[in-house]
């Protein structure tokens, strides 16, 4: 299943790509640090939270510095409605607070369903990091036809 872009956009503008959960802790930082990494030039990606906390997971730090990407310097941040306005996809990564998912006030969001890395091993962290990998990589896939799969 494809979802297209919120926006109308030629296939040369920049497309904006949120990243949303309830922290902005783990998941949606490990979204925003793969998309860098992989995305044509025409991207920008952001990641935020309903309720971010102070600092990202240190063990999500470590699983994305095992695959080359330093996230260590990105910090959680709030969701905006200039950030949902501006993003042409806002996806979220799945919700570990019914009272604060993102997908409660966030109109036409994507839901990954992905379980959050808080308080888990890093061994369950690494398995949340590869899905969250092949799920951006999809995202990039797809840019031939200018869809998302969700």
């Amino acid at each position: 299943m494809k979802f297209s872009f919120g926006k109308k956009s030629s296939d040369d503008s920049k497309k904006t790509i949120l990243f949303v959960c309830v922290q902005n802790a783990g998941r949606s930082q490990m979204a925003e640090g793969f998309l860098r990494k992989y995305a044509p030039k025409r991207y920008e990606t952001s990641s935020a939270g309903t309720v971010p906390i102070s600092q990202i997971n240190p063990i999500a730090v470590e699983v994305m510095k095992e695959v080359g990407i330093d996230i260590s310097k990105q910090k959680p941040k709030d969701l905006t409605e200039d950030m949902m306005r501006n993003a042409t996809t806002i996806i979220n990564m799945g919700c570990m607070d019914d009272k604060f998912c993102p997908a409660l006030f966030v109109p036409k969001v994507i839901d990954w369903g992905i379980e959050d890395p808080k308080n888990k091993p890093i061994e369950k962290v690494r398995e949340i990091r590869d899905e969250i990998e092949k799920k951006v990589l999809k995202i990039i896939e797809s840019t031939k036809d200018n869809a998302i799969p969700i």
